[in-house]
């Protein structure tokens, strides 16, 4: 059986955490097993469907490197595969569905059905839902209701009886009573749009779906589907749900946990090989040790029997480290690539880049490169060797412990180290530095930090000698001026 398997997502919202994850999984079981990922955009929800969110699909994919075999701007021999350009299809399978006895048209119009819903909760009755008034018309009673000009929906007949179960490849067999599954659902509405169980799985079929790999919430629709398939005579594909991502507190992960589109990711500066490598770790793993996957790779040892029924667990911080270890594998030259576009959003560099901020970005990549974390940071931690800066607040100056007389002190001794730093290198300034440090009865750090947001404007920057010397003697000498002239006028 060659595998065939499909990512389906509504173009209701941005593309988020969970849904990449399961376009992931599938699209790597395809690959590790020769077989087609398929792209199908489920847009029967219309009033929610907008285009921002389908032009984020496509753009989400093409970040990650997820390429289908068919779907939109792809073909296929089972197309259209946008779920609006298949109505007539759905109607016709619909129709045949009441033709064969296995559903039924409904005449009940909301006004009804609003007031059942109400009867039923004031009464707190066991029955709750549509109460199958239509199931059983006469073809008299059906005319009538037409005669009204009502336009009826198509309910499928669910047994009253029996149990009805699937068998999923990561839970094992799950079954429920038919008197528990929701009583007639509606497969096609008045207004010709299908439900989305009738869609999703006449889709499945007639498109060749062998393998159903999707979220652990849609086990509940799985008797449902079962009993569809039944009604329409097809035998149902493999299904295996997956274990759902979870917050580091234990709760479904949203919004309230941080940002899960990955756009936002996208933007912030992560790599798409790192945000493929961590997601696809969220509830698979080829083994207890081994972290660092390339898409190539995953695209080989992927296998649904590595796939676990815990919960996955998204870290934030974890995915933040793996970006960080990514960057520090890309070359310089690549990396420049990558973070030029970030400076240049954000205002520190406007093109064209002149040659001298050339050779400062080229000086620069070898400090930073261990210490980015996101591509995005790169705009903070260096704009001051581009820009000027603005002398920060006299109090952010200041060690713990220290007052503003003794900074203004060392500062002081900080110019004159820095006016004489031209040829030493960092172990002659360290030892320096550290011989300034005793005599001044401070820690070395209490020296570093004020004359790094003198210079840099930031408690967080390359390293200082480093940031010195990128940024030159002439500037950095102004500043720690300024600084010290600042300073003096509160000290008095």
């Amino acid at each position: 059986m060659s595998v065939r398997v499909r990512y389906a997502p509504s173009p209701t919202g941005l593309q988020h955490i969970g849904g990449v994850r399961t376009a992931l999984f599938n699209y790597f079981f395809a690959r590790a097993n020769g077989g087609t990922f398929i792209l199908r955009i489920e847009d029967t929800d219309q009033e929610r469907s907008h285009e921002e969110a389908l032009e984020d699909l496509y753009e989400t994919l093409a970040w990650l490197g997820i390429d289908w075999d068919e779907g939109p701007g792809r073909g296929g021999d089972y197309g259209p595969y946008v779920q609006s350009q298949r109505f007539e299809l759905y109607r016709s399978y619909a129709q045949q569905l009441v033709a064969d006895g296995k559903a039924y048209y409904c005449y009940c119009t909301p006004q009804r059905l609003d007031a059942l819903r109400e009867e039923q909760q004031q009464k707190k009755s066991r029955m709750q839902g549509y109460d199958r008034h239509c199931r059983d018309l006469t073809e008299e009673q059906r005319s009538a209701y037409a005669a009204q000009g009502i336009t009826p929906v198509i309910r499928l007949k669910v047994p009253l009886e029996g149990k009805t179960t699937f068998h999923d490849e990561l839970m094992g067999d799950i079954t429920r009573k038919n008197t528990d599954i929701s009583p007639d659902p509606v497969l096609l509405k008045s207004d010709g749009f299908p439900t989305y169980h009738l869609a999703n799985v006449i889709d499945d079929h007639l498109m060749g779906i062998t393998h159903i790999m999707r979220a652990q919430e849609w086990i509940p629709s799985g008797p449902l589907h079962i009993l569809l398939y039944e009604a329409f005579g097809w035998d149902p594909p493999k299904y295996c749900h997956l274990p759902m991502v979870m917050g580091k507190d234990g709760q479904k992960l949203s919004k309230r946990h941080g940002s899960t589109a990955v756009r936002d990711f996208r933007r912030a500066g992560y790599l798409p090989e790192a945000v493929v490598n961590y997601i696809s770790l969220l509830g698979w793993s080829y083994d207890d040790k081994t972290e660092f996957f390339t898409r190539e790779e995953l695209e080989k040892v992927f296998s649904l029997e590595k796939i676990n029924k815990a919960p996955g667990v998204f870290d934030y911080k974890k995915l933040l480290w793996f970006n960080g270890q990514y960057i520090r594998q890309k070359p310089a030259e690549q990396l420049k690539e990558l973070i030029l576009p970030y400076l240049i959003a954000d205002g520190v560099l406007q093109e064209p880049i002149t040659a001298q901020q050339q050779e400062v970005i080229d000086r620069m990549i070898p400090i930073i490169h261990e210490r980015l974390r996101l591509l995005g940071d790169v705009s903070e931690m260096t704009r001051f060797l581009f820009q000027d800066i603005p002398t920060a607040e006299s109090a952010a100056f200041i060690p713990k412990k220290l007052d503003m007389k003794k900074t203004l002190e060392i500062l002081h001794t900080g110019r004159q180290m820095v006016e004489q730093m031209d040829g030493k290198d960092d172990a002659e300034l360290e030892t320096q530095y550290r011989e300034a440090a005793a005599e001044l009865e401070v820690k070395l750090g209490d020296i570093m930090m004020p004359l790094r947001v003198a210079v840099t404007g930031s408690t967080i920057s390359p390293p200082l000698f480093e940031s010195l010397r990128l940024l030159g003697s002439e500037k950095s000498l102004d500043r720690l001026d300024r600084a010290i002239t600042q300073i003096s006028k509160e000290v008095g």
